[in-house]
């Protein structure tokens, strides 16, 4: 069984407070916890209903089917939770196409947006400090093991733009046919907050403006999910670069 202790610090780790106090995280099922395995990940330990990993022994407990509910964070446990350190921050390189976040706070979107970078081969995800925490257990759910090869960094958005070189370009519902306009190979691809978009302060360091048109009829659609209109961007990147 596993100690009250042990309990509580896994327990923990579903915040961000305590994530960052103890430098871990969380990941959860067989499939997931083997890519990070599998990755430049360091793993603190597996607690499993089974030994299903290539792993020394030292890193791996087994526990109770019990065990494993009172530490998932799921509402239906999936064999195993790991627990990994929360990597240092890489170095972000600029000579290539770099997605920025201007306060995305969705979970899900941020997961699905880390999967859709390592579809397209975006190697850098550049967030500002109020958007949701990567290693938000819901977050590396999302990623399907993606996050092991993106490397996200949190800044303070205005002063990177500030201070960047490369051409800064924003989505916007009245922006440029994206279909129409000539994309760099290189820059920094802007996407704002689910309900407000990029920030006045994030818009005036654009330099170009972005738009995905609407093409039905009535063209009544209020806007696009962030992860949606993401992955219609990166396509059409990688589409005029290749």
């Amino acid at each position: 069984m596993l100690s009250k202790n042990q309990i509580k610090l896994i327990k923990s780790l579903a915040q961000k407070k305590f994530r960052n106090q103890h430098g871990l995280f969380t990941v959860e099922g067989i499939k997931g916890i083997t890519e990070f395995v599998n990755s430049s990940f360091s793993l603190n330990q597996i607690y499993s209903l089974e030994h299903s990993f290539d792993v020394d022994d030292a890193k791996m407990t087994l526990i109770s089917d019990s065990d494993l509910k009172k530490i998932s964070q799921l509402k239906n446990p999936n064999t195993a939770v790991g627990v990994f350190e929360i990597p240092k921050s890489k170095a972000i390189d600029n000579s290539k196409l770099i997605i920025a976040l201007d306060d995305v706070r969705d979970p899900g979107n941020l997961g699905t947006i880390i999967r859709l970078c390592d579809w397209f081969g975006i190697k850098d995800l550049v967030c500002s400090k109020a958007t949701v925490d990567c290693f938000n257990s819901k977050v590396v759910q999302a990623t399907m093991g993606s996050l092991t090869r993106v490397n996200v960094s949190y800044v303070d958005l205005d002063s990177f733009l500030s201070d960047s070189e490369n051409e800064v370009l924003g989505t916007f519902m009245d922006g440029e046919n994206i279909y129409k306009v000539d994309l760099p190979e290189k820059g920094i691809l802007v996407l704002g907050n689910e309900a407000n978009g990029i920030s006045n302060t994030i818009k005036d360091k654009v330099t170009k403006q972005l738009g995905i048109p609407r093409f039905g009829n009535l063209k009544a659609t209020e806007s696009l999910n962030v992860a949606t209109a993401t992955a219609i961007c990166l396509s059409e990147f990688k589409r005029k670069i290749t």
